[in-house]
Formats: structure tokens, C-alpha cells, sequence
């Protein structure tokens, strides 16, 4: 289990918003001892970004249901870092770290002697991660950016929506800050990595990861469809770019998602839908036809699907191993037996604001309820000495 994974690592948190706080929250879950340094008056933005927020019972603090999304586990700290003293406050701290961890831009900190080699100087063994917008060098190292703008920059944007000539057709955001999320969860992998290092060097070092490099990694098989192919991907709505039939369809009360990923497991699809000879088609049989015969296939599936209920589709289909997927809302999602089952919500105590309810980490599968990590912090809930 790795709730206790890093126990002992000291992190110094200097990030906000969601990238560098997902990362962060990642090695809080895990064990480590996370200091979060905050403006001494508003804090990390995200503690305003709502409604919602949960209040305690007098009415006396508040927090945001964002801020609470990301920061579960850490420690608050409020200082000013641009004053000397601040500053030297958080020299002090990094010095007894191993991780320090900052999202501003691309030398944004060296006038307060919060960069790499200052930092360095002090402790050799400091790991020293900065997330940024385009990275620590290039024409558009200085330039701030956020999730969004790199969506559309990366790619995703351009083939996730409805196709061209369908009503409400463009460029399309995914509902969450996809590339800030990964970006988190692709610092955590390097400071990790850089953590077992360590190890055998004795010496930490500096981490570069930006969200535009994210964004790019991201388009996953797209990418490599475009870098083979020299196409670029257009927007096919819910229809998978390399598998068929792998999309939404509507059935007599409702949608379901039908996820066909091979040729077999077509055949038992098309049997059930009360058309076998889908199968022995030659411009059905395998997936590279399907994806080229949609245009005739498509209305097909639509046709059959829809004349039934979704729980006789449903329960035919995990009969026959044919993979599908229902469209739940959060309210579905949570009260899902499955989700249930495997513990994704966690419940935390916070000493001002009560019983907080939160998403268990992925990570921390099989770990006991009592081992999980504690509430988010209010703003400078931890002073003075957070490391002692």
C-alpha cells in the first residue's frame, strides 16, 4: 500500500491553481509532509473560485469545493515572499526539504532567491520542480498560459466536437482541465523518479514540465495517426478515430456507449442486435472496413438499438461480453455499487468546518479508511513550524 509510501519527505509547495497542487496532493496522499505557502490575505486563487463552498457551522470560514478538489493533505503557511524576511523564511524551509515545488514563470523567482541554484546552494539535495505554461526555455518561455489555452494550442480542441456540418459543430474544451490534471500527474512521476535517483547520486536536481509538452503527449494516438499518416484528425463527435462501432447510440430510453475493440467481439454484437450477417459483410467484418463504412453501419446500429429499452441491450450484451458503458451523472456516479465498493469517497475531519467528503486518490487503492489523507487546510491553519 502507499499511504505511508513517502513518509518522511519534506515538500515545499509554492504552486497554485491545479497542476502543481495535483502533484502536490499526489505526494501528500502518499505520505509526505506537503507545506503549502500561501499570500498571506488571499491565499491560493482557488480558495475564491466559488460557489460552492463548504461553511462551518457558525459561519466563520469557508472553503471552495476547487480548492478542496486539490490541496486534501497539506499543511498552510502564510507568507509573504516578497519581502526579505519572507523570503529567507522560505529559504530556511527549503533547506530542510526535498521537494520544492513553484508555478510561476520561467524565472519569476530568482529576484526573491527562490530559484534553482540558490536553492541548490543550500541543499544539494534539493529537488527542485517547476511547472509552467511553455516550459524553462524557447521564444515562448515568459508567456503565461492556462489549461485552456492549451487545449486549443496542443491540438486536443481540433477533433473533439461535433463534425463539420452538424449543428453546433467547433473546436470543443473537455469538461475538466484534462492538460493540468496530467501535467500534475506527469510531475509526480518525475519527482518521483528524480526522488530514486537520489538514491544512487546523492544530488537533486532541477525538473522542467510544462503544460504545453503535456498537451502534446496527450494527443496519444492521435498524434502518432497524424506523424504516420501526415493527416491531422477532424472532429468525429463520440466516434473513435481507430475503432468501429466505438460511440454513442441512443436506445428506446436512453444512450449507451457501445465500445466494440475487436472483430469477435462485433460478431456477438451484431448477433445480438438480430444481424448476424453484419459479420460476414465485407464491409463490416473487420475494424479497418468498419471505420470506412460508418456512413452505412452507423444508421444500422441506430436503427436496431433503438427499438429497445437500454436494460435489455444492457443485460445482453454482459451476457455476451460485448463492452458498453452507460453516460452517468455525478449523483450516478457516486451512488454507483461499484464505486461504493471500492471506497472513492473518502471522509475526512477538518477541526473548523466538520465532515468533509472527498475523492479518494486512485493511488491508494486497498489502503485503510483510517490511513487516508487528512482534510485540505484553512489559510494559514499550520503556523509557525510545519516541519517540526
Amino acid at each position: 500500500m502507499l499511504h505511508h509510501a513517502l513518509r518522511g519527505v519534506k515538500v515545499v509547495d509554492l504552486s497554485r491553481i491545479l497542476a502543481g497542487p495535483w502533484c502536490t496532493q499526489n505526494l501528500a496522499d502518499m505520505g509526505a509532509r506537503v507545506v503549502k505557502i500561501e499570500h498571506p490575505e488571499r491565499g491560493d486563487d482557488t480558495r475564491g473560485w466559488g460557489p460552492p463552498d463548504l461553511a462551518a457551522a457558525d459561519g466563520g470560514a469557508s472553503m471552495s469545493a476547487y480548492f478542496m478538489a486539490c490541496n486534501r493533505g497539506k499543511q498552510s503557511l502564510a507568507i509573504d515572499f516578497s519581502t526579505e524576511a519572507g523570503a529567507e523564511r522560505v529559504r530556511a524551509l527549503a533547506g530542510q526539504a526535498d521537494i520544492f515545488v513553484e508555478n510561476y514563470k520561467a524565472g519569476g523567482l530568482r529576484r526573491h532567491g527562490l530559484d534553482y541554484e540558490t536553492l541548490r546552494a543550500r541543499n544539494p539535495r534539493l529537488i527542485y520542480l517547476s511547472i509552467t505554461g511553455y516550459g524553462q526555455t524557447g521564444p515562448l518561455a515568459q508567456k503565461p498560459g492556462y489549461d485552456y489555452v492549451f487545449q486549443g494550442m496542443g491540438g486536443l480542441m481540433s477533433y473533439t466536437g461535433l463534425p463539420d456540418g452538424q449543428p453546433g459543430a467547433g473546436p470543443l474544451r473537455t469538461g475538466v482541465a484534462v492538460v493540468d490534471l496530467m501535467t500534475g500527474m506527469y510531475a509526480t512521476s518525475a519527482v518521483l523518479a528524480a526522488l530514486r535517483q537520489r538514491e544512487h547520486t546523492g544530488e537533486g536536481m532541477a525538473l522542467d514540465i510544462c503544460l504545453l509538452d503535456v498537451a502534446v503527449a496527450l494527443n496519444a494516438n492521435q498524434g502518432a495517426n497524424y506523424l504516420v499518416s501526415g493527416q491531422a484528425p477532424r472532429r468525429t463527435g463520440n466516434a473513435h478515430p481507430n475503432c468501429a462501432p466505438y460511440e454513442v447510440f441512443a436506445c428506446a430510453d436512453g444512450h449507451l456507449i457501445l465500445a466494440i475493440g475487436n472483430d469477435a467481439q462485433f460478431a456477438r454484437f451484431a448477433a445480438i442486435a438480430g444481424h448476424e450477417e453484419w459479420a460476414s459483410d465485407p464491409r463490416y467484418a473487420s475494424n479497418s472496413a468498419r471505420l470506412g463504412a460508418m456512413d452505412t453501419l452507423r444508421p444500422a446500429i441506430a436503427e436496431a438499438l433503438a427499438g429497445r429499452p437500454r436494460a435489455h441491450w444492457t443485460q445482453a450484451f454482459d451476457a455476451a461480453g460485448v463492452p458498453w458503458g452507460p453516460i452517468h451523472t455525478l449523483d450516478e456516479v457516486f451512488s454507483h455499487p461499484q464505486v461504493r465498493h471500492r471506497g472513492l469517497v473518502q471522509t475526512a475531519a477538518h477541526p473548523v468546518l466538520g465532515e468533509l467528503r472527498l475523492v479518494r486518490n486512485p493511488l491508494l487503492a486497498g489502503s485503510p479508511p483510517q490511513c487516508l489523507a487528512a482534510a485540505p487546510p484553512l489559510l494559514d491553519e499550520h503556523r509557525p513550524d510545519p516541519f517540526a
